[in-house]
C-alpha cells in the first residue's frame, strides 16, 4: 500500500467542471480525491528519503517488506488495509498504521480546505491542498529521520512565486501585497513580489536564528531543511506570516518538547525506583534533557504554515 504513483490528478482542469455542482457535492468531491491523493503521499514518504527510489520508480507500488507488486485491489485507499487487516497479502507482513492514518489525514485536509475557502474558489483550494499534501509529507518523514526532502522544501520554493503569479488571492490579506501592487487592488505583480520577499524572508529569517544557536551552543542547532522549509512557506503566506509560522511552531514546539522531557523523566524515574538504582532526580532530569533535545521542527512548522494560509486574517488581527 506504498501507493499509486501515477501522473498528478488534473485539479485545475477538473476544477472548471465542478464548478456547477451542488456545494455539498463538491465538498464531497475534494475529499474524496484528497484520500487518493494521501494514497500517493503514502509513496513520497516512504520512498522520498532513500536512495534508489522516487514517486516514479518503480512504477507500481509494492509491499515495503517482500517487494511484491500490488494489484490494483490490492491499493483501494483505507479499504485495502481494513480488508487485508493490515497486512500484505503475499508475506502477511503487517503494513504499518501510518498508511490509513496519511490517507484519512489526508483526505479531512482537503474537506477542511475546501471548506474554509468556499468551494467556488476552487483554484485558491488547489493551491491550498498542494501546499497541506507537501506539509504531510514533510511531517511524516522528519518525525521518522529527521530530515525534510529537497522536493517538498525547494520545490515549496520554486512553487510559491509561480502560484502567487497565477492565484493572487493567495496574498489577498497582504498589506504588503495591496503596497506592491500597480493599482489599487491587488493584481499579479503584487502577488509575485510578496512571495518572493516572503521566501527570503522565511529563509533569512530562520538560518540566522540557525546561525546564531549554532555560535552560541557550539553545535548545529538546526538543519537546513527546516530553514528551506520556512522559505517555502513565507512565499505562500509572505514575509509577516513566516515570522507568524515560526512564532507558533516555536510555541507549540516548546510545550511540546517540555512535555516529552517530563514523559522520559517519569519514565527513568520509575525504571530507577523498580531497579533500586541510585541514579537522583538531578540525574534523570539531565539524562531526559539530553533525550528530550531529539525532537524534529519541520512539523511544528508545517502546522504554523497550515494555519496561516488558511486563517492569516484571523492571526494578523491577533498578533
Amino acid at each position: 500500500m506504498t501507493a499509486m504513483c501515477s501522473g498528478a490528478f488534473p485539479i485545475a482542469a477538473a476544477g472548471a467542471q465542478i464548478g456547477e455542482i451542488a456545494p455539498a457535492l463538491q465538498l464531497v468531491w475534494w475529499t474524496v480525491i484528497g484520500l487518493f491523493v494521501g494514497s500517493f503521499l503514502n509513496a513520497a514518504i516512504y520512498r522520498l528519503p532513500r536512495e534508489g527510489l522516487t514517486v516514479t520508480r518503480p512504477v507500481r507500488s509494492i509491499c515495503p517488506s517482500c517487494k511484491k507488486s500490488l494489484a490494483w485491489h490490492e491499493n483501494i485507499p483505507l479499504v485495502s488495509w481494513l480488508v487485508q487487516r493490515g497486512r500484505c497479502r503475499g508475506c502477511r507482513a503487517p503494513i504499518s498504521w501510518r498508511y490509513p492514518l496519511v490517507e484519512s489525514l489526508t483526505a479531512a485536509a482537503w474537506l477542511w480546505i475546501a471548506y474554509e475557502t468556499g468551494v467556488e474558489h476552487w483554484d485558491l483550494i488547489a493551491v491550498r491542498v498542494l501546499v497541506l499534501s507537501g506539509l504531510i509529507v514533510a511531517t511524516f518523514v522528519d518525525f521518522e529521520f529527521f530530515e525534510i526532502p529537497d522536493e517538498v522544501s525547494i520545490g515549496g520554493m520554486l512553487l510559491a512565486p509561480v502560484a502567487s503569479f497565477l492565484v493572487p488571492a493567495l496574498h489577498e490579506h497582504s498589506w504588503l501585497a495591496l503596497e506592491l501592487s500597480q493599482g489599487a487592488e491587488l493584481d499579479r505583480t503584487g502577488a509575485l513580489l510578496a512571495s518572493l520577499i516572503g521566501v527570503a524572508t522565511g529563509y533569512g529569517g530562520l538560518w540566522t536564528v540557525a546561525f546564531l544557536a549554532e555560535r552560541a551552543y557550539g553545535k548545529e542547532a538546526m538543519g537546513l531543511g527546516d530553514v528551506k522549509l520556512l522559505g517555502a512557506a513565507g512565499g505562500f503566506v509572505g514575509p509577516l506570516g513566516a515570522l507568524v509560522v515560526l512564532v507558533i511552531a516555536s510555541f507549540v514546539g516548546a510545550l511540546v518538547g517540555v512535555a516529552n522531557i517530563g514523559r522520559l523523566l517519569c519514565f527513568l524515574r520509575r525504571r530507577a525506583a523498580s531497579r533500586r538504582s541510585a541514579r537522583g532526580w538531578s540525574d534523570s532530569l539531565r539524562a531526559a534533557r539530553c533525550a528530550g533535545q531529539m525532537l524534529p521542527f519541520g512539523p511544528y512548522l508545517a502546522l504554523g504554515t497550515a494555519l496561516a494560509l488558511v486563517y492569516w486574517n484571523h492571526l494578523r488581527e491577533w498578533f
